[in-house]
């Protein structure tokens, strides 16, 4: 069986063709670099991914900081992440590194901000 694979590691995005016979890659064609050949693999044995999200910041100069998965997780846990990022509200200050959530769902994969959001300034800041 020919399966067809577009390779999402780089920005060259390789078509990819995987000639399979009892589940066994025969051949591979189309990859332009080793990561897509190593990307294809993963796919057929269990496929994951990295989501980058953002969430909502209280008393912030911002009232959202982006935030990612510091490893990749089982592309079928995909939806339930994000369930668990949406849920969450920060009170700023936020710093770039934060864990915002811990071994999400239990995974080997933290949720961390990518950015610094300072607390708002508050009239006694600016000596008003």
């Amino acid at each position: 069986m020919l399966k067809q694979f577009t390779c999402i590691i780089c920005p060259n995005g390789c078509e990819i063709q995987a000639l399979l016979e009892n589940g066994k890659i025969k051949s591979l064609s189309g990859a332009f670099c080793k990561k897509g050949e190593a990307y294809v693999r993963q796919e057929l044995a269990a496929p994951m991914r990295n989501i980058a999200s953002s969430v909502l910041v209280s008393h912030g100069r911002l009232p959202l900081v982006s935030v990612r998965l510091t490893a990749p997780i089982p592309k079928d846990r995909v939806f339930d992440a994000m369930r668990e990022i949406r849920k969450i509200h920060l009170d700023a200050p936020v710093s770039a590194g934060q864990v915002v959530i811990p071994h999400l769902l239990g995974l080997n994969s933290d949720v961390i901000a990518t950015k610094h959001v300072p607390a708002k300034e508050t009239p006694e800041d600016s000596g008003c």
